[in-house]
């Protein structure tokens, strides 16, 4: 199928999804993951009209997109970081992205929400949250997320606007996307980032507001 297809059938899923559990179909921000995908099919993603993407790294990003944001084709286009953010990274991440999804220690907020007034820039974060207690994987724990949120408003001056997890790749989603949720409920926040190509129609159940597709849109990544 061609990547204007692939777009299609994933609308039409979000489509269908948000009809059966009574959600407007605007609730869902489709960011489309565009990390180690070749140049040709990002730009059959732009000329097919999408205009929100993700990327894992801060470098690879550049490599994709600056020349994209430079030439002011696209003045809609729209840049979320997904992948962690290494804090010598922060001043290039803000140069390039629109929003950060990964939030997950108070040094990097700490630096992010310094280098955010120095440059008189204040982009919108999600906070990472590890849901399934993974040793190898980044986040904060359920349990931190009250002190550390307001550790990030008020100390370090960040706009928080959701929470984003991964699941454990050995378990069922349904319940971390059910945890997640429940947590952005009980701490006033309006957005939850989860769900990827295998698993976005449990997250949009569960309340999603943006979803993370790449191979359901851009086919299988480059190695």
């Amino acid at each position: 199928m061609s990547l204007l297809e692939n777009l299609q059938i994933v609308h039409h899923q979000i489509d269908r999804a948000t009809h059966k559990w009574n959600r407007p179909n605007s609730d869902i921000n489709l960011v489309a993951v565009s990390k180690r995908q070749p140049p040709e099919k990002i730009n059959y993603a732009l000329n097919a009209g999408h205009r929100l993407f993700g990327e894992n790294r801060v470098q690879e990003a550049y490599e994709h997109w600056a020349a994209h944001k430079e030439s002011g084709l696209y003045p809609d286009l729209k840049l979320h970081l997904i992948g962690p953010l290494q804090t010598n990274k922060i001043k290039d991440a803000l140069g390039l992205f629109d929003v950060i999804e990964t939030l997950d220690r108070e040094k990097l907020a700490r630096k992010l929400g310094a280098a955010m007034k120095e440059a008189d820039k204040s982009l919108p974060c999600f906070i990472q949250v590890n849901t399934g207690g993974e040793p190898q994987k980044s986040g904060i724990t359920p349990q931190e997320l009250p002190d550390f949120l307001r550790f990030c408003r008020d100390e370090c001056a960040l706009d928080i606007i959701g929470l984003m997890c991964l699941p454990p790749v050995d378990e069922s989603p349904s319940s971390h996307f059910a945890l997640l949720r429940k947590l952005a409920e009980e701490n006033g926040l309006k957005h939850l980032s989860m769900g990827m190509s295998a698993d976005y129609k449990d997250a949009i159940a569960n309340g999603a507001t943006y979803i993370r597709i790449g191979t359901d849109i851009f086919g299988p990544r480059i190695t």
